[in-house]
């Protein structure tokens, strides 16, 4: 029994396969009626299931090619974050931003429009200047910036619905140190008072909370200078000793803090890759709305927070740039990110989500692919001004059915954004 990270979802896959080469890959796909790339598994809905047949590209050949001169890494699909990041940062270079954890695989992580923070970084997916993928017949077909924009657009964050994606093509900057602190017990309503200034405060910025009556909140502030927040920075104060983003759990998986350099590998993620990341047991959610909507979302939610300390774990306010790939959450639009680890109770946990939905209907929320949600998909997929471009080429030859499930089929349906 195929399971995800966080046992929530229960793969229905005929068979998982584990190719050792791309001709191999590309027998399997062609041969196959339905089938879906597996990643890391850290999808908490169901985008990546299917009743067809799953493959894994864990066993592809590692590759890591570095351009030095056009600042670009080609790396495979099957590789984690963790895998390439220091390969880059001794050659010089670096992502402009990674996610909190380092954990997840690259494609998976591309092709749901997972993100990190900082008002001025757009989602992971932002990075892609070129990918290959094999097509339904079994073809290998190499998209770019260069040749085709415009269907790399739609091809970047594409749910896995046009293919099996085998590698990318990463646009990089030299590489750079991060320094990072945690400000604590700052009272809630310092942060919604100020809230372009919290977001702005770093190149980086995590604002957390537990919901509970008292509010006081921690910011993680992580800069590309040594400049430290200044002493009382909105009523908190500096935390003196390390802290993990849920309160209770071990310091030690957690990205160095309190000041002390290091490389941005090692510092933009709040968690360490050698470490489980997060609680392990929970569930998540997340919705992306405009930025400057984030202060009256986060009070409509303020009001639920008797509802929500007993089931949240904590929640995660982070900031967005906009980007232009037709399917990320953050389309055209700069955004805030609020995040939700839940307990692991699904039953508990879904008529507060049902509520948490309520209160942001007014911001037009835009979920997480990767997390769950009861948002319907109708009311979605009208959130995506080019969802009819993308539908367009998920027909298109070399895509098709194979590569869809019933997840994606319920965003792509006629009437969905309609």
């Amino acid at each position: 029994m195929l399971r995800n990270w966080a046992g929530n979802v229960e793969f229905s896959a005929s068979a998982v396969h584990r190719p050792r080469s791309i001709p191999e890959l590309q027998r399997l796909v062609a041969g196959a009626d339905r089938i879906r790339a597996l990643g890391t598994a850290h999808s908490f809905s169901t985008v990546a299931d299917t009743a067809g047949e799953l493959v894994s590209l864990a066993g592809l050949p590692p590759r890591i090619d570095i351009d030095q001169d056009r600042r670009l890494a080609t790396v495979s699909a099957g590789l984690r974050y963790s895998d390439i990041a220091p390969r880059l940062d001794a050659a010089g270079l670096a992502l402009a931003n990674l996610a909190s954890l380092p954990h997840i695989g690259v494609a998976g992580a591309v092709a749901t429009g997972t993100h990190g923070s900082g008002d001025g970084n757009p989602c992971l997916a932002a990075a892609v200047r070129a990918l290959q993928l094999v097509t339904a017949e079994g073809d290998l077909v190499t998209v770019s910036a260069q040749t085709d924009p415009d269907r790399l657009a739609g091809l970047v964050v594409s749910l896995g619905a046009c293919g099996v994606v085998t590698s990318l093509t990463l646009g990089l900057v030299p590489a750079f140190t991060v320094w990072q602190w945690v400000v604590e017990d700052v009272p809630s309503e310092a942060i919604a008072a100020d809230f372009g200034a919290v977001t702005g405060a770093g190149y980086s910025v995590s604002v957390f909370t537990g919901w509970d009556e008292a509010r006081r909140d921690r910011i993680w502030v992580k800069r590309t200078t040594s400049a430290a927040p200044p002493a009382g920075w909105l009523g908190g104060r500096p935390a003196p000793a390390g802290r993990h983003p849920i309160a209770g759990q071990p310091a030690g998986s957690a990205t160095a803090q309190r000041g002390v350099p290091g490389p941005w590998h090692e510092r933009l993620p709040h968690f360490r890759p050698e470490f489980t990341p997060s609680a392990g047991a929970e569930l998540q959610s997340e919705f992306l709305i405009a930025r400057g909507d984030g202060p009256a979302a986060l009070a409509a939610l303020d009001r639920l927070r008797a509802r929500l300390a007993p089931v949240v774990q904590v929640s995660e306010i982070r900031t967005v740039a906009a980007d232009g790939l037709w399917l990320s959450p953050a389309y055209r639009r700069d955004s805030a990110a609020v995040h939700f680890t839940w307990i692991p109770d699904p039953a508990a946990v879904a008529p507060v989500l049902a509520s948490v939905e309520d209160a942001l209907a007014p911001f037009g929320p835009r979920p997480h692919w990767g997390k769950i949600s009861s948002i319907p998909p109708a009311e979605v997929a009208r959130r995506y001004p080019r969802l009819a471009d993308f539908r367009r080429l998920v027909g298109a030859p070399g895509a098709g059915p194979k590569f869809r499930n019933d997840y994606v089929d319920a965003y792509l349906s006629e009437t969905a954004g309609a």
